[in-house]
């Protein structure tokens, strides 16, 4: 794959995600963060692990991100796990409230990166997979691996 040639910096992946669910649709975000929130997260101090949006009264919260104190902030330092507002467009509200609601789908958090000097939010609508279904794209991604390594052992 080619490198990504937009002036992106990324702050922090969940990586997990991929591993936990079945990624349909892919959406960017805002985020309303304080200060000592923007400077920690410059600092690489996201954990995006647990967390998980939803929409509540018409508007997109983000829930159980981990952005860590900022090392050189006073008292006025924030709570590392609050809900934080997502800003996203009115439609595209409406849009994830009825696929979450209807279809039982989730909005996982993929990564935060920094775009222009701005904090985003990738979201990305979600349906969990079970056990059988984390085994079998596991022996796919291996099946991908022997069958690579092959081809590579015969051009030697």
């Amino acid at each position: 794959m080619a490198a990504k040639t937009t002036d992106e910096k990324l702050l922090s992946a969940n990586r997990q995600a991929a591993h936990h669910y079945f990624l349909l649709e892919r959406f960017e975000a805002g985020l309303a963060l304080t200060g000592t929130e923007v400077k920690a997260a410059r600092e690489g101090k996201v954990q995006l692990q647990d967390s998980y949006a939803a929409i509540e009264s018409g508007e997109a919260w983000l829930h159980n991100a981990h952005i860590s104190p900022y090392s050189h902030g006073n008292r006025a330092n924030h709570d590392p796990t609050r809900t934080r507002k997502l800003l996203l467009h009115r439609e595209e509200i409406h849009k994830l409230l009825g696929k979450t609601r209807e279809k039982g789908l989730a909005l996982i958090p993929l990564r935060f990166y920094l775009r222009k000097g701005r904090i985003k939010c990738e979201l990305a609508l979600a349906k969990g997979k079970k056990l059988h279904d984390k085994r079998e794209t596991e022996r796919r991604r291996a099946d991908e691996n022997e069958a690579r390594e092959a081809i590579r052992s015969r051009r030697r």
